[in-house]
């Protein structure tokens, strides 16, 4: 990856690798779960704090069995069925891995079950050569296998279920006799004494990544996935390509959202919202028949109420729209309270930060703000009340009262042909 961050920890849809693959671990309600990890240890351990994951290191990195085979001390005791899943490897369902353990505890009992799949371009894959019902008769990697063995197309994922009353038992039992010279966890499939079973999947979820362009395609395969699941459950997506989700975007039925749309984490829209296009939205709520945009900004603690408006180039951050309150264009509302009804005119900005301190703003319900207007904060603008266009208020404005704030409007006849006469003279004398 080139980068000081952790592999695992590179986000899709905002959120850290290792995260997505423990979210959908946590849906089988595991009884432990380990990461075994090599550098980047304080890296792991810190995003995982607080989601019961007990870390296992590996100081030399000397093939997939041996890092298994570190996960040993914290699975002392545990007497179930172990999954061993890549933490670069992000998509993998929940319900591919249920099934994997259902087959290991079928009648026939494999010792192992590996998940399979077959890509387009079968690469440098490990190979798997099994019979009808799905029973491995070899597993090989790449580099050590043949002509014929590589023709095969069903690979390796390196994804596996075990018993652990047999995992490091077999653990023991491998060697490193083999090209790169490490312990292969594959290998425990090929020991004498049991059979193993292949299940199958489809290769986009099973997906690694070890580079930024592979990074990019996992990306896209989440949203691609993402935008169909919205369309499925209600959402229109006119141009679904340009419209990128985050791992929890919460849509309501019969939203609309126009192109080149932006979910970042913590945004949760109502039924019947409209976003328009080159919107951009960020730990926001939508509520019922609102309309955001087009061009608009939602930033984090921006609440939007039932039938509210957040037009064009218009910014919102840590403030409250009330029902049908309206803010058409051009406008930045930081801590502030806008109540229900209120209009907020062109260009009006809420002056909420004097370079050490945060104030709010508080606009009372059928209030309306003239265009241009600062309201410097801390302020209250009471309701019904009137700001004239043009006005810094720095006082608090009673509620139906109405607010000027700006100097005579002064007139001075003729001046202004006087004015270009005297200039054409000194522009001709020169």
């Amino acid at each position: 990856m080139k980068s000081a961050r952790h592999k695992v920890l590179h986000p899709i849809a905002g959120r850290p690798m290792l995260l997505h693959l423990l979210a959908s671990v946590a849906e089988l309600a595991p009884e432990r779960k380990v990461v075994v990890v090599g550098a980047g240890r304080d890296q792991v351990e810190a995003a995982v704090a607080g989601l019961g994951v007990s870390i296992a290191v590996q100081e030399q990195q000397l093939g997939t069995g041996h890092a298994v085979a570190q996960a040993h001390d914290a699975l002392a005791g545990f007497a179930g069925d172990v999954l061993i899943l890549y933490g670069d490897v992000p998509l993998v369902r929940t319900e591919t891995m249920r099934a994997m353990l259902d087959r290991l505890s079928r009648g026939d009992e494999p010792r192992a079950v590996v998940l399979g799949f077959r890509p387009d371009d079968a690469a440098a894959y490990g190979r798997i050569i099994a019979d009808g019902q799905g029973v491995i008769e070899k597993m090989v990697e790449h580099k050590d296998a043949t002509p014929e063995e590589r023709a095969v197309t069903l690979c390796n994922s390196g994804l596996m279920a075990v018993r652990s009353t047999d995992l490091f038992v077999l653990l023991d039992r491998i060697g490193n006799d083999n090209a790169a010279g490490e312990y292969y966890l594959p290998d425990i499939v090929m020991l004498p004494g049991a059979q193993s079973a292949v299940i199958e999947t489809e290769a986009w979820e099973v997906a690694g990544v070890n580079s930024r362009v592979e990074l990019a395609g996992v990306e896209s395969l989440w949203q691609q996935r993402r935008r169909a699941e919205a369309m499925r459950d209600g959402v229109t997506l006119t141009a679904p390509e340009t419209v990128f989700f985050s791992h929890d975007t919460v849509l309501g039925r019969d939203v609309v959202v126009e192109p080149h749309v932006v979910f970042g984490p913590g945004v949760s829209v109502a039924d019947d919202v409209t976003i328009h296009a080159f919107s951009h939205l960020e730990g926001a709520t939508v509520e019922r028949a609102a309309e955001i945009g087009p061009y608009a900004r939602l930033r984090p603690g921006a609440r939007i109420g039932v039938k509210a408006k957040v037009g064009n180039f218009v910014e919102i951050k840590k403030a409250e729209l009330g029902e049908g309150a309206k803010a058409n264009h051009l406008s930045y509302i930081g801590d502030a309270s806008v109540g229900a009804g209120a209009n907020i005119g062109a260009g009006t900005i809420t002056c909420n930060y004097d370079g050490f301190f945060k104030y709010r703003t508080q606009i009372g319900a059928g209030a309306f703000i003239g265009s241009n207007s600062a309201l410097v904060a801390p302020v209250t603008v009471g309701e019904g009340a009137i700001v004239g266009a043009g006005s810094v208020v720095t006082k608090d404005v009673e509620a139906d009262a109405l607010c000027l704030v700006r100097p005579p409007q002064e007139g001075k006849p003729g001046w202004a042909a006087r004015f270009r006469t005297k200039m054409k003279a000194r522009k001709d004398a020169k």
